[in-house]
């Protein structure tokens, strides 16, 4: 089974299909090349940082704009990144926004194996056998609950002002490749950007496990927070906006804007 750096073989059947047509090559020599590593750090890269530009690409793997826009045109073509609009958050400025890349469905797929019907199935069970959508709600939470304790301890032992920061990280390692960063201008607080969801496609059925999530981030930061995305929804990464920690907050409004 490929690393968690490397992209799966689904989206490779071209280069097998070449590989057949020339019987002197062979397609594990094919995957081996640097061309192929380089495309998965390109993919991984979209990955743990969301949509991003092709300079913003470019900058973050040492390389030219021209090899970055090569390498996006084949992964294209092999479905696993699409070019959109950039979505922009509060007041939009002047210009046409600028094009991003994002993985598509399969290009999320790629990075990892995926027991999502199973998942789907057992929670459509639950809820046609023990009290519909209640049920699901109960399960989400209990399951949020069980995962709480390091998110918890990593969240109590920063300081108020890195709290979003210290619960990112702890996202990071069960593989929500997590960040903090400041929310654009006129929001006061910060945004937490989670650029990868294992339960993506089972939270598509059921978005009760995307409301368990926010309302334990609201309680565990001690202030509402607000969901303005979902990579459920279609978007290309879940953003919760957090405002500016008040002690006076009150952690039972978590708010969330359906996308």
């Amino acid at each position: 089974m490929p690393g968690p750096d490397e992209l799966r073989n689904n989206g490779v059947v071209k280069n097998v299909g070449e590989a057949r047509e020339n019987p002197t090559g062979s397609p594990q020599e094919e995957l081996a090349t640097g061309e192929r590593s380089t495309r998965n750090r390109v993919a991984r890269s979209i990955l743990d940082h969301g949509p991003s530009t092709v300079a913003e690409l470019a900058e973050r793997l040492g390389l030219t704009q021209a090899a970055v826009r090569r390498h996006l045109d084949a992964l294209a073509g092999d479905g696993v990144v699409e070019a959109r609009e950039q979505r922009v958050y509060g007041a939009r400025t002047r210009g046409r926004p600028a094009k991003v890349f994002a993985l598509t469905d399969c290009g999320r797929d790629a990075f990892d194996q995926s027991y999502d019907k199973l998942a789907a199935d057992a929670l459509r069970w639950i809820a046609d056998r023990e009290g519909g959508n209640e049920a699901i709600a109960a399960f989400a939470r209990a399951r949020i609950a069980a995962q709480a304790g390091a998110y918890r301890k990593a969240v109590e032992a920063a300081a108020p002002e890195q709290r979003t920061e210290a619960l990112a990280k702890a996202l990071s390692v069960d593989g929500y490749a997590a960040t903090a960063r400041s929310a654009p201008h006129p929001q006061k607080g910060e945004q937490l950007c989670q650029h990868h969801c294992p339960v993506a496609h089972v939270a598509e059925q059921f978005p009760q496990l995307c409301e368990a999530e926010t309302e334990f981030f609201a309680e565990l930061l001690g202030t509402h927070v607000q969901r303005l995305a979902t990579i459920a929804h279609g978007d290309g990464v879940c953003t919760t906006f957090i405002p500016k920690i008040s002690h006076n907050a009150s952690a039972s409004t978590a708010g969330r804007n359906p996308a």
